[in-house]
């Protein structure tokens, strides 16, 4: 019996290739063959983070160094790397993990000194080592500075009424006067970039940057208004640099992901931009790995309206339909009816929560929890598979909410 693990992240509980160790570890406990299960762990991600796991699992070779981090200190970064392909997560170089942590262990929010300066780093690394291709993926962003702290450091300049170089972060973007890219090299306009994206924000806006995504940043009212200055400024200083291309791109779908780095991956690095989980599920192969199997199990950590949009379970699920395999999606806590699930095509839902005293208690125990739902899942299975019992206990009916 051949079993599909392809479960994105549990965030702030485990990652992706945690939660299928788990979920093996629980089926494994419910077969008295455990050894004759045929069980592949393949674990994805929706563009963010967890994107470069993912490609390490499909073979793809990890490449660290240290990148400057959202507020200037050293961090350090890897991304994946084959066959002229780079893979580059965001997150690790200018995302909310990247940030230096308080007393309390919260990250250090900085809504309008933060950067992307890491990003750009990592992707002149790649390129300087035979990269042709670069799949950026973004999510998890603790900056709005539009992207040119990455176009910096591939050789763009950004400078104030004086010729001055500005500072670093979206606030100092109010005093961009003019944009200067002639120092990018020929290896960045040689390079194939797609953008990972899944929002669909334009970069200005009450749906833009700023306003949708600041606050979630740090940045209060004022704040806010002083992003979206500058992220205007950028954008008419983009239009001189580029021609009127530049002043429809900013109202593009995805221009306004990751604090506006989705405009400058778009109008200036002339980045394709597709689903995050499509590309994700490309890089894993995932349509001729699950060839042959029985049942997919995949999962994140909530389940709500916006994953029956664009993320892992639906991507997961649409792969599998077309191959006639049954999906099982397993969840932190499910915010949908049973009914909406049937409808989307899911077999059978699984939630932590109703394993557990509280939502608190369900992160914090989320290994031995999964490993309880593999266990659960792998005796409706093989019960299904006894003749008389698959009535009783039919994998294919949706359990749990």
């Amino acid at each position: 019996m051949r079993i599909i693990l392809a479960p994105d992240k549990f965030k702030g509980s485990a990652d992706a290739q945690e939660v299928a160790a788990a979920l093996e570890k629980g089926l494994r406990s419910a077969s008295a063959e455990p050894d004759a299960l045929d069980i592949v762990r393949i674990p994805v991600a929706d563009g963010g983070e967890g994107t470069v796991q993912a490609a390490l699992g499909a073979g793809y070779s990890s490449r660290s160094l240290s990148v400057t981090g959202p507020v200037g200190l050293p961090v350090e970064a890897a991304y994946a790397a084959l066959d002229g392909t780079a893979v580059i997560e965001m997150s690790q170089a200018s995302g909310l993990d990247a940030l230096p942590r308080g007393e309390d262990g919260d990250p250090l929010l900085d809504a309008l000194g933060a950067g992307s300066r890491g990003t750009g780093e990592l992707i002149a690394h790649a390129l300087e080592h035979g990269a042709r291709r670069i799949i950026l993926g973004v999510g998890g962003s603790a900056c709005t500075d539009g992207g040119t702290g990455m176009l910096t450091a591939l050789g763009a300049r950004f400078l104030d009424a004086a010729g001055q170089e500005l500072a670093g972060g979206g606030g100092a973007l109010r005093d961009l006067a003019r944009v200067d890219l002639s120092g990018m090299s020929a290896a960045v306009a040689g390079a194939d970039f797609v953008l990972a994206a899944d929002v669909d924000n334009p970069l200005l806006g009450p749906e833009g940057a700023a306003a949708v995504f600041g606050p979630q940043k740090g940045a209060d009212p004022t704040q806010v208004a002083a992003l979206e200055e500058g992220l205007t400024r950028w954008r008419d200083r983009a239009e001189e640099a580029l021609g009127s291309v530049a002043g429809e791109v900013a109202l593009a779908p995805g221009a306004g992901a990751a604090g506006g780095l989705g405009f400058a991956a778009l109008a200036v690095l002339g980045a394709r931009r597709r689903p995050g989980i499509d590309v994700v599920l490309e890089l894993v192969g995932l349509a001729e790995r699950i060839l042959g199997a029985s049942l997919v199990i995949t999962g994140e950590g909530s389940l709500d309206a916006q994953s029956l949009g664009g993320k892992a379970p639906m991507g997961v699920l649409r792969t599998a339909q077309r191959a006639s395999i049954p999906t099982v999606v397993v969840c932190g806590r499910s915010l949908l009816p049973a009914q909406q699930l049937r409808e989307a095509g899911f077999a059978a839902v699984h939630t932590l929560l109703e394993r557990a005293e509280d939502a608190r208690t369900s992160m914090a125990d989320a290994p031995r929890l999964l490993q309880e739902v593999g266990a659960e899942i792998g005796r409706q299975l093989l019960a299904s598979r006894s003749p008389g019992h698959a009535r009783q206990t039919d994998p294919h009916q949706v359990a749990g909410g």
